[in-house]
């Protein structure tokens, strides 16, 4: 009598046990159901000239890159701490980056000065491309950036390109669009305008 009463209590136990545990879990697994869907939210897909920009709700870091300049100088995100950039991972052999490529000149002889600049990054294994290419398509206020190893693609995550980050002053991502857009367009300058109008961490310290 007094084994079967313990076995029924140790089964009780047990019971207990299994459904505290699932309980917690359930618990646990809807927690971040609801924190990725509060994120999925958040999210604001913007259009741009036919193209979606995904603007995270909060900025996200980036790993460290680096890259050349047109004078084979090393340049890093950090380099541009303090300004909002756009950043577009691009190359010559690319037919959706030439169609994109004059709109982002344009942009920056709009907007680029002390607080922005377009970035453009190409990832040609020949740095030599570039001139005659800006040549070609009329380009005449973007610098010359390039990361000939292309290992930028993979750290920043960028399946193909065109991809195009805006990053704001602390080097973090405020969103991106993959693929060719038309960049000198309103919605593109009211996101600059929402970057620049943003405190940096140093400001609100």
């Amino acid at each position: 009598m007094k084994n079967s009463f313990k076995i029924i209590a140790w089964a009780a136990v047990a019971l207990i046990s299994v459904i505290a545990i699932a309980t917690a879990l359930f618990l646990y697994q809807r927690n971040n159901a609801s924190k990725n869907l509060l994120a999925g939210v958040l999210n604001v897909a913007v259009d741009i000239g036919g193209q979606r920009f995904m603007r995270w709700h909060t900025p996200r870091e980036l790993p460290l890159i680096s890259f050349q300049d047109e004078t084979g100088k090393t340049v890093t995100l950090a380099d541009f701490h303090g300004r909002i950039i756009l950043l577009n991972v691009w190359a010559t052999w690319c037919p959706p980056c030439r169609e994109e490529m004059p709109s982002l000149d344009r942009l920056n002889a709009k907007r680029g000065g002390p607080d922005f600049e377009v970035v453009a990054l190409s990832i040609d294994r020949d740095p030599d491309l570039i001139k005659p290419f800006y040549q070609d398509f009329g380009i005449r206020t973007l610098k010359h950036y390039v990361d000939p190893t292309t290992r930028v693609s993979d750290t920043l995550r960028a399946p193909g390109v065109p991809t195009t980050l805006l990053i704001d002053r602390e080097g973090r991502e405020i969103g991106r669009a993959m693929g060719p857009a038309a960049w000198d367009g309103a919605q593109v300058e009211a996101l600059i305008d929402g970057a620049l109008l943003r405190p940096s961490i140093r400001d609100s310290k």
